[in-house]
């Protein structure tokens, strides 16, 4: 009888310590060898010449699934994340908010079979809902998500309202993931552009500007360390926000910067010819080249720990039914991170073994997924992606996935292709098409009992 189910055999192996090249054997969908020997197995797969990578694991995604599935849903979205090499992600919806538990049992129960990969979902905070924490916690969510601005129709908390759910998770060694605006600094800003009768994309980053997102994060971050929680700054846009954040770390504070791709590729000036397709928040500012080499070696250093794609989703057609003001907020961006994530390796910002580390394995510590998520080992499950480096490739609109139907990336050469992508040893996407098996399971989060997480 054979050793194992599969065998992805002749690869080379990569992991945050390193790479080698190194056969997998693959078991009732976990990893149960990792060496050079040729375990016996019913299905072989030589990909002798390629990487071998951890699936990617995104823990910042908006499929909108329940509350807007016109915008994206789990079906389109998670196959657009297996294409693209991600088979773990965290979700959650602002149009049908997780404030209960109830709320929790309902979309769990509503997205039975509608996924892709597997998946955490998180709940929102509510301001002066904190006793929502605990049990939320103990019902399996991954984290909490914060704003401390209104945004999204999510109200925002002020700093005694934060610091109020910080206590509550602090309690439970609860994460949160905080969306830091200052609310008086954007609605000052909002009144005074509105004034002036604006409305062209330019507004966007005098609107959400970057003092509104400095002061936000400075003070939350000192009162994560302050209460003692555990907490992450979301989408991280620059490198003096970054370093209000590091310089909380180094004093006690318990908290992981995450950034994405927008941020180091996308320029602050874009808005103005692009507009509501270069509308999210905080917006784009990166300015020069420079700007964007900072932000990989801050991504290199540990400085930013992880990277998400904060992927928000809206069509075209959505995206210009409605001014500046009032066209939705966000950018797609499942098709995209990794694809880019690994031309940033092939052109030397980073390594092929920092992706690892800041699309896999951090998140999955950061959020309680680790060791079952995010690393290529025995036990864990054999979420694998096949990586050719060399293969060049042009992102197009045409060849999103996503209900979006297109990238802010249009027409950017990069190098590296995802070839093949496994979930707990199956294949659920090969040569840029997704399977539709939608087997992805729910994975409850770390305050869940032990007996519900497997």
């Amino acid at each position: 009888m054979p050793d194992a189910d599969l065998l992805v055999a002749g690869g080379t192996v990569v992991t945050p310590a390193g790479r080698r090249r190194a056969n997998i054997a693959v078991q009732d969908g976990r990893i149960s060898y990792v060496g050079t020997e040729r375990p016996d197995a019913r299905e072989v797969v030589d990909v002798s010449g390629l990487l071998v990578l951890p699936g990617g694991v995104d823990t910042h995604v908006h499929l909108m699934d329940p509350g807007s599935p016109e915008r994206e849903d789990f079906p389109t979205g998670t196959a657009a994340a297996a294409t693209a090499g991600v088979t773990t992600i965290i979700e959650h919806s602002h149009g049908h908010p997780v404030r209960t538990t109830d709320d929790l049992r309902d979309k769990r129960a509503y997205l039975e079979g509608r996924s892709n990969v597997d998946y955490g979902l998180a709940a929102h905070a509510w301001p002066g809902r904190s006793a929502e924490v605990e049990p939320l916690w103990a019902a399996g969510v991954s984290f909490f998500k914060v704003f401390t601005c209104t945004t999204h129709g999510v109200p925002g908390h002020d700093a005694a309202a934060l610091r109020q759910h910080l206590r509550a998770t602090s309690l439970l060694d609860a994460v949160t993931l905080m969306h830091c605006e200052d609310e008086s600094l954007t609605e000052s800003a909002a009144d005074l552009l509105r004034g002036e009768g604006r409305v062209d994309g330019a507004v966007v980053p005098e609107w959400r500007s970057r003092d509104a997102e400095l002061v936000a994060v400075a003070v939350a971050a000192l009162l994560v360390r302050r209460t003692g929680a555990r907490a992450t700054v979301a989408h991280v846009s620059n490198p003096e926000v970054a370093s209000y954040v590091a310089r909380e770390r180094a004093a006690g504070a318990l908290i992981a910067a995450e950034s994405c791709p927008q941020y180091f590729l996308l320029r602050e000036d874009e808005v103005a010819e692009w507009g509501s397709l270069r509308k999210f928040t905080p917006p784009a500012r990166a300015r020069t080249g420079e700007d964007e080499a900072r932000m990989w070696r801050l991504l290199r250093d540990g400085v930013l720990t992880h990277m998400s794609t904060d992927h928000a989703p809206s069509t075209l057609a959505q995206k210009a039914a409605s001014d500046i003001w009032e066209a939705q907020f966000g950018l797609p961006g499942l098709d995209s991170t990794m694809p880019l994530l690994l031309d940033a390796a092939a052109r030397g910002h980073l390594a092929y073994e920092d992706v690892t580390r800041v699309y896999a394995e951090v998140p999955a510590r950061t959020y309680g997924l680790w060791p079952r998520k995010g690393r290529i080992g025995v036990g864990a499950d054999a979420d694998l992606v096949l990586v050719d480096p060399g293969a060049r490739a042009t992102l197009r609109n045409e060849a999103v996935i996503s209900k979006a139907g297109w990238t802010p990336y249009d027409g950017r050469e990069i190098t590296g292709r995802v070839v093949h992508s496994y979930l707990r040893g199956e294949l659920v996407a090969a040569e840029g098409k997704p399977g539709h098996a939608r087997g992805g399971r729910f994975l409850p989060g770390p305050g869940a009992p032990r007996a519900s997480t497997g």
